[in-house]
């Protein structure tokens, strides 16, 4: 993300929430999004835990549920409590807990338990902890009954589909996603693609990720995102990014049609993937306003998956270098025949989902995927400000303010305009892992983050820099025993961005640093061998073709 031209001035970034939430839901998700901020030590985040559970007036466990019953179904787990055992007999929280907890791992770590099994140990965990009463075998049993209920309806009922003209979408949660409108359920997953690129240089990088974000409703591809980082928060940040901002290009593109999809979504729905679990991840759902839901088996991402097969047989399968996915099917030499680079590529699949993709015919409506998604707008898309949506994308430190107004973030002193009236204060950092010459600092006020200043290091050379680079700056100056000045962090950059990349690791580095890039020249053996009129290279090909248009 690039931060460096966004305003500067002083400007207040409320959470946004829905405005359908209780109250008593609000105060329960704002303190859930302060627990998630990152926090020095656990000292410091218990204490955290038990000033937020006095502010509900629960207790420390109680909360600790509510941040599981929001992770485990989005906003609606926060919902005012209503017990649905009301009348029967109930364990308590801790033996229901222990019960569940048995439930879960039964046939794990080589041991099998059947239910008489669970309710000894959980009798004997009652006797541990000195109950009154013990309970008994018909009470574990009645607990027990809707869990193996639930974990055998999974097994047997799979997703509902389309019904007529609405998609269902069965969540990990057990409860049904009726998609009826656009830019109500967005999915995203990624895939390697399945073709080789090169640097400037004609040296071989390898295959890119690439993550792509699909309206349910519709079909349609609302965003993407193509480089050589693996699936992280950061890679799903920032093809959220693209999907939600309207999509400009300039004329280099040669587009003859708009993108036309943004939006923010109410529901985001993908796989149980760590980097879709992440804090980071479910901090920009709370400050987004829309609701992470997992899919209830692997086989529920045919929407999302689909684009993927599409792009391998119409784009990827007819390019040199094209690799395929199948280790036996693959073309002889792909190594060799890989020309294209990673700006090429992104542009032409910029080209391909704005041309080809999106305005395909949908059978079951008659309509291309772009014409349904704009009929399925209920209204007009309410976006977040560009600078405002580049914060909440970003991932978040807490620090101290230190004397003289400094902020220490990664071994580097900040510097801040305003800081100086708030030593001793915690204060929240925003930062960009691809650029620390610069970050946004905020303070709290009512369990809000105002904007406070912008932060500068104190040493020069870090502009535009990484994180990752800063780390390896920082060891390689300890090991030669330099000390961190800013003449030495200099020195060292120059020497590393002039030295040759050895690695494929470092080309791609590089290559995915890269604003502009050339498609290298194609030699003349490479014409030769797609002379042929069966493996014509669409990047010679004279006549009017789709590939030739995509990556001219």
């Amino acid at each position: 993300m690039n931060i460096q031209d966004q305003e500067t001035q002083n400007a207040d970034l409320p959470v946004a929430l829905p405005a359908d939430m209780s109250p008593r839901s609000r105060q329960k998700l704002e303190s859930i999004l302060r627990l998630l901020e990152p926090c020095p030590s656990k000292k410091e985040y218990g204490q955290r835990l038990k000033e937020e559970a006095e502010k509900l007036e629960v207790s420390v466990r109680t909360l600790q549920r509510y941040v599981k019953a929001w992770r485990d179904k989005g906003l609606v787990g926060l919902q005012d409590d209503v017990r649905a055992d009301k009348g029967r007999s109930r364990m308590g929280d801790e033996l229901e807990e222990f019960a569940t907890k048995l439930f879960k791992n039964r046939n794990r770590n080589g041991r099998q338990l059947n239910r008489l099994d669970i309710v000894k140990r959980v009798q004997q965990k009652a006797v541990e902890l000195n109950l009154d009463k013990v309970p008994g075998r018909s009470t574990v049993y009645d607990f027990l009954k809707p869990l193996y209920e639930e974990e055998e309806s999974k097994k047997s009922v799979r997703s509902s589909g389309w019904q007529g003209e609405k998609l269902i979408l069965n969540t990990k949660a057990g409860e049904n996603l009726d998609v009826e409108e656009s830019n109500q359920v967005w999915q995203i997953d990624h895939t390697p693609a399945d073709i080789l690129l090169v640097d400037d240089d004609g040296n071989l990088l390898g295959c890119p990720w690439l993550t792509s974000v699909v309206d349910s409703y519709s079909r349609c591809i609302v965003g993407f995102h193509i480089g050589f980082d693996a699936p992280s928060s950061k890679v799903v940040a920032l093809a959220l990014r693209h999907a939600i901002l309207p999509k400009r290009y300039p004329e280099s593109y040669g587009l003859k049609e708009e993108w036309g999809t943004f939006g923010v979504p109410r529901h985001i729905y993908t796989d149980n993937g760590k980097d879709f679990r992440s804090d980071h991840a479910q901090q920009i759902a709370g400050q987004l306003g829309f609701t992470w839901h997992y899919r209830s088996r692997p086989s529920e991402g045919g929407i999302v998956e689909r684009p993927f097969k599409t792009l391998n047989q119409k784009v990827w399968s007819k390019l040199p270098g094209y690799k395929g996915s199948n280790v036996q099917d693959r073309p002889k030499g792909a190594e060799k025949y890989a020309v294209y680079t990673l700006d090429a590529v992104r542009k032409g699949l910029v080209k391909y989902i704005i041309h080809d993709y999106n305005q395909s015919e949908d059978a079951r409506t008659g309509q291309t995927r772009c014409q349904r998604w704009d009929a399925g707008l209920i209204h007009t898309p309410v976006l977040p400000s560009e600078r405002e949506l580049d914060i909440c994308l970003m991932k978040q430190e807490t620090r101290r303010v230190q004397r003289r107004g400094h902020v220490n973030f990664a071994d580097i002193v900040y510097k801040g305009e305003k800081l100086a009236g708030y030593v001793g204060k915690q204060v929240a950092l925003r930062y960009d892992p691809d650029n620390i010459g610069i970050i946004y600092i905020y303070r709290y006020h009512q369990n809000q983050e105002v904007f406070l200043s912008r932060g500068v290091p104190l040493i020069s050379g870090l502009e535009s820099r990484s994180l990752r680079e800063w780390k390896a700056a920082k060891d390689a100056l300890k090991k030669e025993h330099k000390p961190i000045t800013s003449e030495n962090i200099v020195s060292y950059f120059e020497a590393a961005d002039q030295a040759p990349q050895k690695t494929m690791r470092q080309r791609r580095k590089a290559a995915q640093k890269a604003n502009k890039q050339v498609l290298p020249t194609i030699e003349k053996d490479l014409e030769e061998e797609f002379d042929s009129e069966d493996t014509k290279n669409p990047l010679l090909d004279l006549e009017p073709a789709y590939e030739d248009d995509l990556f001219e």
